[in-house]
């Protein structure tokens, strides 16, 4: 059996089941990419709930596996030659899995790189833009007097979406027919912007029918509805 003893982050979640990979997270856009790609693939897993309310993830435990304090973060037992691997950062951990299971990332190289690029402009737009309009549209930023911050956000979140929108134009997924860790990455932060953002009125979210089309798909797959309720909260 695997000995992940040497993870301090085992001492507060410890492993039921430590020869499957260990996933920390917590439902949110960035965490369900993980869970998402985890039931796609079928891979085995066990979830352990970070909860942002008791700040689990400023922990010395959890800390010791994240610096960065952010989830997902994972500890594989069976990484490459056959060691323990802990990572971090979603979109890393999506093309570890897309390559240790083969699934979800195209074999040509072409492709592959395309994958990755869409994958980047989520990473680098679509996540930070999305979350700053929730925290000025939703959350502690939107008290400020001063609305040029959230306009900003509001603006360059629909050139994002206008970008994706034209790209999705006669394509069911972002690499075309095929479904890709693009697209785990990215729907969940639209469905996170109009659903839980609240923001689907002010990015004037009708006009990007193909965003919204492939959303739907996104949501209606089996392995998605599981994910985006992993881990689940107390």
């Amino acid at each position: 059996m695997t000995d992940l003893s040497v993870f301090p982050i085992t001492r507060k979640w410890p492993a039921s089941h430590p020869d499957r990979l260990q996933l920390y997270s917590l439902p949110t856009p960035n965490g369900v990419k993980v869970s998402i790609m985890l039931e796609e693939t079928g891979l085995p897993y066990e979830p352990h709930l970070v909860s942002f309310d008791t700040n689990d993830q400023m922990s010395p435990e959890f800390l010791s596996l994240n610096p960065n304090n952010k989830i997902p973060a994972i500890i594989d037992p069976n990484g490459p030659d056959g060691r323990p691997l802990p990572l971090f950062e979603s979109g890393a951990i999506l093309i570890y899995l897309a390559d240790k299971t083969g699934q979800l990332i195209p074999q040509d190289a072409v492709c592959r790189y395309q994958t990755i690029q869409w994958l980047m402009f989520q990473m680098g737009g679509i996540g930070p833009m999305f979350g700053q309009v929730g925290f000025f549209h939703k959350f502690a930023g939107r008290e400020y007097e001063d609305k040029r911050p959230l306009q900003r956000y509001l603006d360059e979140s629909k050139r994002l979406l206008n970008v994706l929108d034209r790209h999705l134009e006669g394509r069911a997924w972002i690499m075309g027919d095929t479904y890709t860790i693009a697209d785990i990455a990215t729907f969940p932060w639209i469905r996170n912007l109009i659903g839980f953002y609240e923001a689907g009125e002010q990015v004037e979210i009708e006009l990007f029918g193909n965003v919204t089309r492939v959303l739907d798909a996104f949501l209606a797959r089996p392995a998605v509805e599981r994910g985006l309720g992993i881990p689940k909260r107390g």
